[in-house]
């Protein structure tokens, strides 16, 4: 088994999405994803504005350092080359836990134009059987903002179960204290999750 505090940034590649070790050389394309749509201004998320990208890519860079995450920049695959397309967002495997191991998938944005695409559904089919098959985790978390309907909904259709909500859990950054979601998906599950997510990918193609 290989251990989660042995983790290595790594790039993964789907059917419709390749995960690359967040660098940053993606800024600009980072930012031009978060322009589609204008992600930042939804209150629900936590999207780095334009000006704020490249501090948002040394935090998560920093926490890299430190063992505690490892990010990912989302490219789109060109459906005609099977090349590299344009990116589309971040996405981590966060709040790692090497004890255990366990860890959660998080800080995931996309551009508004890929939702819908079988972009979000490539990229965790990627980072759970990373996590499950590899790096042989017993579990996988999922957290989101209590308000953030969508996000609970597409959780849920992941096949990740809820374990608890923790109430008055951070602060958002306009200061306001936020009711946290807390899912789960077990070693045990995950083929079943893994076959579902097949299925919904297969309907895409």
């Amino acid at each position: 088994m290989v251990r989660v505090n042995a983790i290595q940034p790594i790039t993964l590649t789907g059917t419709f999405v390749t995960l690359e070790p967040l660098d940053h050389s993606h800024h600009d394309e980072l930012v031009d994803a978060a322009r589609d749509g204008d992600l930042w201004k939804l209150w629900y998320t936590s999207v780095p504005a334009p000006h704020q990208m490249a501090a948002e890519i040394d935090r998560r860079l920093a926490l890299q350092e430190q063992g505690s995450m490892l990010p990912f920049t989302t490219r789109l695959v060109d459906p005609e080359t099977g090349g590299p397309g344009r990116v589309i967002g971040m996405t981590t495997y966060m709040n790692i836990d090497a004890v255990t191991p366990r860890l959660e998938i998080g800080s995931t944005w996309n551009a508004a134009s890929s939702h819908g695409s079988g972009s979000n559904p490539d990229s965790k089919l990627l980072l759970l059987r990373h996590a499950f098959e590899t790096l042989g985790c017993p579990a996988v978390e999922f957290r989101t903002h209590w308000l953030n309907h969508q996000s609970r909904e597409a959780i849920a259709r992941l096949g990740a179960k809820q374990d608890g909500v923790l109430r008055s859990h951070s602060r958002t950054a306009d200061g306001v204290l936020r009711d946290t979601v807390v899912f789960s998906i077990l070693q045990h599950e995950w083929p079943m999750v893994r076959n579902g997510l097949e299925f919904r990918l297969s309907k895409q193609r």
